[in-house]
């Protein structure tokens, strides 16, 4: 009988207890496959998005599969890639509970977590009446998928009726070559194709298919949510959609080579501070594609190279302002990354060959003719997360000079082994120790207030010496990567203020003993 999934959970050594409880078996490949390509866009800054590249690779079926290959992982910022195929269903998708993961039935719940990437392959992934909920998380990617028919009102309801919405706290998200519908508005009980609210910042929407809803989507949720953004959006169709392709409130938008196609209300709406810029986009049959709408509260835009194919335009009034019929800017907006625009009399032929699911991961190369990416390499390290990382640097034996800013600070980690306690990396003892419940994990040094920290001392306890092979140095406070390496000893970095810093355990020969986690300004 053919299983329902197949597993590779390496980056711990041998199988968790959960992995074997849901009847796995290992993938033939070794290591992440990562995304074709890689990110780009906003998505690219703040650290960059490589989702599970250099983690585990893991087939799933079900949604139910899906949430136990997260809450396997040793902590829930272990990279991990999620190779999806199937229908995945309110029938197949149940709470699984783990130390790595917060999921919910019902509902595809990336929660808490980062350094994840979901990717349909073989026969398609389809997640069908099922959203993808982004919440407190960091560095995800998710490609080659379809979510269709998610709703908030009716039943099945899921995700508030969002395809994949974004909320609390979310950074680095990079969603392409995916396929987003609906089969109505909100009178059908339907919501937005692609949401971000609550603070949800550096995303990209590339490549992708949206299309029959009465809403595309929003950035903010209301006109004071306006700490979102920024966003970029290319290669993208809209079709069929009544507003809010997308709605900007307070957000700072880039949106290019975008084909959309009858928008029946308004189309990009920016306001509340919004403001977009719109380059070398085909906008076809068509009403108000650009301007703000539905409120006094105005937006700003920047335009250049846009084709405006049989669009009409609303006169101006209290609450509409469209920036037709002939659109000028009205804004500046820097770009801080590279990018190559296709001409917009090309776009309605390039984003039918490239954009939505099942398209071979077909992108443009700014020459009006797809191409097919290479492959990131298996081997890409993660590096989710704001500021500049310092290059990977050599441990030493050295003790630092100065004092140990661990003794009188508090500790927590993500795992503890029986008998191990968190509190033994702060006591100033090498005769005590922590040690993560597995092969990998985190144990943190925290304070009360912001302190400045340039060294880590990792010493481990005798009889363990040489076990950490691998790790990195996170920034507890945002999650941002400030070292990576191997071996243990005395690890350097930019002099960072944080609350919080965090050993990522991310490879052993044996089980870690993590003696004392020592910190120095200096």
């Amino acid at each position: 009988m053919r299983r329902r999934v197949a597993v590779q959970l390496l980056a711990a050594g041998a199988a968790t207890a959960l992995a074997a409880t849901i009847g796995v078996t290992a993938l033939a490949v070794s290591g992440a496959q990562a995304a074709t390509g890689g990110a780009t866009g906003f998505a690219t800054q703040n650290g960059g998005t490589t989702g599970g590249a250099g983690g585990a690779t893991v087939k799933a079926t079900t949604g139910t599969q899906i949430h136990a290959a997260l809450c396997s992982r040793a902590s829930a910022s272990t990279p991990i890639t999620i190779q999806v195929e199937g229908t995945i269903n309110h029938a197949n998708t149940a709470k699984v509970s783990g130390s790595s993961c917060s999921t919910a039935a019902g509902v595809i719940e990336l929660k808490q977590i980062s350094n994840v990437t979901i990717v349909g392959v073989g026969s398609g992934a389809v997640f069908d009446q099922l959203g993808i909920h982004i919440r407190e998380s960091s560095n995800v990617i998710i490609q080659n998928v379809t979510v269709k028919n998610v709703k908030k009102s009716g039943s099945p309801t899921s995700n508030g009726g969002d395809a994949i919405g974004m909320e609390s706290d979310v950074h680095n998200v990079w969603v392409d070559h995916a396929t987003l519908e609906a089969s109505g508005g909100e009178s059908e009980g339907f919501d937005g194709l692609f949401d971000m609210k609550a603070n949800t910042k550096y995303v990209t929407l590339s490549y992708s298919i949206l299309r029959n809803s009465g809403r595309g989507g929003l950035v903010g949720s209301s006109d004071s949510d306006l700490q979102n953004g920024p966003v970029t959006f290319h290669h993208n169709l809209y079709q069929n959609i009544d507003s809010r392709t997308p709605l900007l409130r307070g957000a700072t938008a880039h949106i290019y080579d975008n084909y959309y196609l009858n928008l029946n209300e308004s189309g990009i709406n920016a306001r509340a501070g919004g403001k977009a810029k719109v380059e070398n986009n085909y906008f076809k049959s068509s009403k108000d594609v650009l301007g703000t709408f539905y409120t006094d509260l105005p937006g700003t835009w920047q335009v250049a190279g846009n084709i405006f194919d049989s669009v009409t335009w609303s006169p101006k009034g209290t609450d509409t302002n469209p920036a037709g019929p002939n659109p000028t800017s009205t804004t500046t907006v820097s770009i801080p990354y590279s990018y190559t625009l296709d001409a917009a009399s090309c776009v309605p032929s390039v984003v039918a060959q490239t954009a939505g699911a099942g398209t071979g991961l077909k992108v443009s190369d700014g020459s009006c003719t797809p191409t097919t990416p290479t492959p990131t390499p298996t081997s890409t390290t993660p590096n989710p997360t704001p500021t500049t990382a310092t290059p990977t640097p050599t441990p030493t034996a050295t003790t630092p000079t100065g004092t140990n800013l661990s003794l009188g600070a508090g500790a927590d980690g993500s795992s503890k082994a029986s008998g191990t306690s968190y509190g033994n990396v702060i006591d100033g003892s090498l005769t005590s120790y922590w040690s993560p419940n597995g092969s990998t994990g985190q144990i943190s040094v925290k304070w009360s207030s912001a302190t400045s920290v340039s060294k880590i001392n990792v010493r481990e306890a005798s009889g363990a010496v040489g076990a950490i092979t691998s790790w990195r140095v996170l920034n507890g406070d945002t999650g941002a990567v400030l070292a990576s390496g191997s071996g243990a000893g005395v690890i350097s970095f930019s002099a960072t203020s944080l609350k919080k810093v965090t050993l990522d355990i991310t490879g052993s020969s044996g089980t870690p003993r993590v003696a004392e986690l020592e910190t120095y300004a200096k």
